[in-house]
């Protein structure tokens, strides 16, 4: 087996051999990998819709480590594919090294900054969409007290918690919210019994929602809350399903939505900086059979209200990456 077989797999080595794939999109996976039924894997359902609904194929690899970042995507672009797609932050240095040696590939960035004329930069209002749960979180919790688990300790995740305070302090003025980092690294992506140990914590000062906005290790966190009977809330892909009846709601972050576009842009696609928010559909909030009973009318009427306020413009949620602070949270 050669290295490229070894490194990229059976689907890139048939592009190799293929002159019609050489057009292919590809799409690399952070961490954590393409089934950690949260952000990685929301962009794989999206891979997976363009597959589905165009006949295509693409290419794809789920990093083992952060060495294998630029080897991928120097790999995807001398086999030729178009757009490639990259998942996460951790990208944007690579991408702005890698971008300019080939300047007629197209790069996509999600969730990060890089600048270049060959790449589209997608990010999220993720503190619009955190600012809605937090509503409900606020509305459903019989303590007054709630919480959230973010993993990596960046701006990024601080961005959900201060969002999700913000939307529980409008409900109500009073009411504690509790918020953890899992850890420094991006091991605090894939460590569910981290998330698990935090959430005990939250519980014993008080906590019965919780917020976890942490990768694979929020998969902890959920499995935590429904065992020991309060409420959690998802994030990035619809986890409501995970946990039916446990789960209050997911605050959705539409990755698969960005990459389903990117793939069907194909040469096409159009770069430069991109932003989704509540207005675009990008983020919002998860109701469905499996939350139905915990959600009531009237809990989303007070929540669409401050959805329509927000695309209106006449309600601002303080962003915590534009400045690094939090006006009702201390981290």
């Amino acid at each position: 087996m050669t290295l490229t077989q070894k490194f990229l797999g059976a689907a890139a080595t048939l592009a190799l051999t293929a002159g019609a794939a050489l057009a292919d999109p590809a799409i690399i996976f952070d961490l954590g990998g393409k089934f950690d039924k949260s952000f990685n894997e929301s962009g794989f359902n999206g891979a997976e819709r363009w597959a589905a609904e165009t006949g295509g194929t693409y290419l794809e690899i789920e990093l083992q480590s952060d060495a294998q970042r630029e080897q991928a995507l120097r790999r995807f672009a001398e086999v030729g594919a178009n757009p490639i797609v990259t998942m996460g932050f951790q990208m944007t240095s690579v991408i702005e090294q890698v971008a300019p040696d080939y300047p007629d590939t197209k790069f996509v960035n999600i969730d990060g900054w890089a600048n270049l004329p060959n790449v589209q930069t997608i990010s999220f209002a993720e503190h619009e969409g955190s600012y809605l749960v937090g509503m409900l979180a606020a509305m459903k919790s019989e303590t007054g007290t709630i919480s959230f688990v973010g993993g990596m300790d960046i701006p990024l995740i601080r961005k959900f918690a201060c969002g999700y305070a913000q939307g529980a302090a409008a409900v109500n003025a009073d009411i504690t919210v509790i918020a953890n980092m899992t850890g420094t690294t991006p091991a605090a992506w894939n460590d569910p019994v981290k998330g698990s140990e935090l959430t005990r914590a939250q519980m014993s000062q008080g906590s019965d929602v919780v917020f976890a906005a942490a990768g694979s290790t929020g998969l902890g966190v959920l499995q935590t809350a429904a065992d020991e009977g309060i409420l959690s809330i998802g994030v990035d892909a619809n986890q409501n399903y995970l946990h039916p009846g446990s789960v209050l709601t997911s605050m959705l972050k539409r990755v698969d939505v960005a990459v389903y576009n990117a793939m069907m842009a194909g040469d096409a696609l159009e770069t430069g900086f991109f932003g989704l928010g509540v207005a675009e559909e990008g983020v919002g909030y998860a109701l469905d059979e499996h939350n139905a009973g915990l959600v009531t009318d009237d809990m989303v009427a007070q929540v669409e209200a401050a959805k329509a306020a927000i695309i209106a413009g006449t309600l601002s949620v303080h962003d915590y990456s534009s400045d690094d602070t939090c006006p009702v949270l201390n981290f």
